[in-house]
């Protein structure tokens, strides 16, 4: 590899890292939308991909800016409670968009598994 192609190399690197650092200021309490690629099979046995989007409630944080900061975001569905983790640095999220932001006074809103008031929504 030559010296000029390292260095693209490098730029894009960059360029992708600044694309994640872009992200919203994500807190618990706040409602988003998370966008993620899926890898499917289809019934000829082609891989197909395609975007899902998550919506739901942050119920905790965890690292800040290292490579293994994650979000745990729950919804309702079907009467039925789902979370699901992301990491939020992973090439697989492609957006993640705040809907909206609640009034916590807590760090981890873990509580909200069985707790049935709603949040107070507050300006974003």
């Amino acid at each position: 590899m030559s010296m000029g192609e390292e260095n693209k190399n490098k730029n894009e690197i960059k360029e992708e890292k600044a694309k994640k650092a872009e992200l919203p200021k994500l807190r618990p309490g706040m409602t988003v939308r998370v966008h993620q690629k899926i890898k499917e099979l289809t019934a000829k046995g082609e891989e197909k991909e395609r975007i899902q989007i998550f919506e739901g409630i942050i119920i905790s944080k965890k690292g800040e800016k290292g490579p293994g900061a994650t979000i745990a975001v729950r919804k309702i569905s079907a009467g039925v409670g789902v979370e699901k983790i992301f990491p939020i640095y992973s090439p697989v999220i492609v957006k993640i968009e705040p809907i909206k932001k609640a009034a916590v006074k807590r760090a981890k809103l873990y509580y909200l598994r069985d707790y049935k008031k709603r949040l107070k929504e507050v300006s974003v």
